[in-house]
């Protein structure tokens, strides 16, 4: 027998192990980030914009078919973090996307 925590877990009202718990919430915390079509965003994909953006405090305008590259999720469902040339801090939604 093995010396291992254990934890209440109160939605099923039983003790378990405090790895299998950790795991299960490691699990419900990823987010599932889609695009503009349904498919599945993850860290490092690239995508192109489908609709014309207006960036606000750079006075730049991404226009449709910019190609962004190696995007990151942020842990909404709905934004996403990219860079781009000349703009700082880029967050996009993922509405106005599609993955490449």
């Amino acid at each position: 027998m093995q010396d291992e925590d254990y934890v209440y877990d109160e939605a099923s009202g039983e003790w378990l192990p405090a790895s299998q718990v950790a795991a299960q919430v490691a699990a419900g915390e990823q987010v599932e980030v889609r695009d503009a079509v349904g498919n599945l965003l993850s860290d490092g994909d690239q995508v192109t914009l489908i609709k014309d953006l207006d960036v606000k405090g750079a006075g730049q305008t991404l226009k449709r078919g910019t190609l962004i590259k190696s995007i990151r999720l942020t842990g909404d469902a709905q934004e996403i973090d990219c860079k781009f040339d000349g703009i700082k801090g880029l967050v996009l939604r993922a509405e106005f996307v599609r993955k490449r």
